[in-house]
């Protein structure tokens, strides 16, 4: 199998290349945001034709349970920051791109494939669920706690793996988003535990990426 890796940014690009310098997998970055990772997955696709790809880096988590360098695995993705009206079509939903799904969904092999380690997974937590994404680096509660009340049951935040799924979703190419929780906006402020995750934590926090790749 085939397997495209995509990320934002350089750090994160280091941090994938070491996981997997031994390897096959394609690990490319697109850069930050919606237009970037479209246009760096439709480039993926276009020169290497994986046979699945999967949105890596970091992300904001949400929830309960979730804490930083946990695992959050997308089974839905939507855009937090979409509306197109309901003007011609009432049955639009917020956070869908007319002509699109409402949600984009995991690949179900994927998917499948993410649970089964789940088990295995030692020190590492994951957390499946619903995904939002939106052109905007969430660093204030206030801000978080906007999106949180659209998508009460997200369990993350991110600025690229909806637009990476739905390009995707139109070239028929298997995906999902596996990514490390960076920080908790609910809990922060000024993205500090952000800033501290890269000054601190991120050493060794991608190997279950690698171990989920190897699963496949």
């Amino acid at each position: 199998m085939k397997i495209g890796v995509i990320v934002a940014m350089d750090r994160e690009l280091q941090q994938l290349r070491q996981v997997f310098k031994d390897s096959n997998v394609i690990v490319e970055k697109c850069g930050i945001g919606k237009v970037n990772a479209a246009l760096g997955v439709a480039r993926m696709i276009g020169e290497h034709r994986p046979d699945c790809i999967i949105s890596s880096g970091c992300a904001g988590g949400n929830g309960q349970n979730v804490n930083v360098r946990d695992v959050v695995v997308s089974t839905q993705l939507a855009y937090h920051d979409v509306y197109c009206g309901q003007a011609e079509n009432e049955s639009l939903q917020y956070g869908q791109v007319q002509g699109m799904p409402p949600r984009f969904e995991a690949d179900p092999y994927l998917l499948q494939k993410s649970r089964e380690l789940k088990a295995v997974s030692g020190e590492y937590n994951i957390h499946h669920g619903l995904i939002v994404t939106g052109d905007w680096f969430v660093d204030s509660k206030e801000k978080m706690q906007q999106i949180v009340d659209l998508f009460p049951e997200a369990i993350a935040v991110d600025m690229e793996s909806a637009a990476i799924a739905q390009a995707c979703h139109k070239s028929s190419v298997p995906f999902i988003s596996f990514r490390v929780v960076s920080d908790m906006p609910l809990r922060d402020s000024h993205a500090s535990q952000y800033h501290d995750f890269w000054n601190k934590v991120a050493q060794q926090s991608f190997n279950i990426t690698k171990a989920f790749v190897e699963s496949l």
